[in-house]
């Protein structure tokens, strides 16, 4: 199940990216575009949900924003730069510890060919 929908995510972010003529915009963009044509696929996910940050079991700040999680199994961090940096990859697998999530799509808009752009990681 896992393989299928992440080549059905991955299939909708390629439509996004064609439609929307490849890199140059904002992420939220993306992220908007991307949960939209997933809904026209008939595939639930949900955007921007909160992760609270605690310190001994006490908050001690905002919460950070998780970018979407599709059908409650897959988490997709959505970034649109040029270049590749560790901290995306240690962001998606914080995001999948704290979420207790096992799977994660890294998918980076700001690449002229986006399957340059995606990482995929099962914790």
């Amino acid at each position: 199940m896992i393989d299928s929908l992440k080549e059905h995510i991955i299939d909708a972010a390629q439509e996004v990216h064609r439609h929307l003529l490849g890199p140059g915009l904002l992420e939220t963009v993306y992220e908007s575009a991307l949960v939209y044509e997933l809904s026209l696929r008939g595939i639930s996910s949900q955007r921007q949900l909160p992760i609270p940050v605690t310190y001994k079991n006490s908050p001690i700040r905002e919460p950070l924003f998780l970018d979407i999680l599709v059908e409650d199994t897959i988490i997709v961090e959505i970034k649109a730069t040029g270049k590749d940096y560790p901290f995306y990859y240690a962001q998606l697998l914080t995001h999948l510890r704290l979420f207790n999530k096992k799977s994660g799509l890294l998918i980076n808009f700001g690449k002229k060919n986006l399957k340059e752009g995606i990482f995929f990681l099962e914790n």
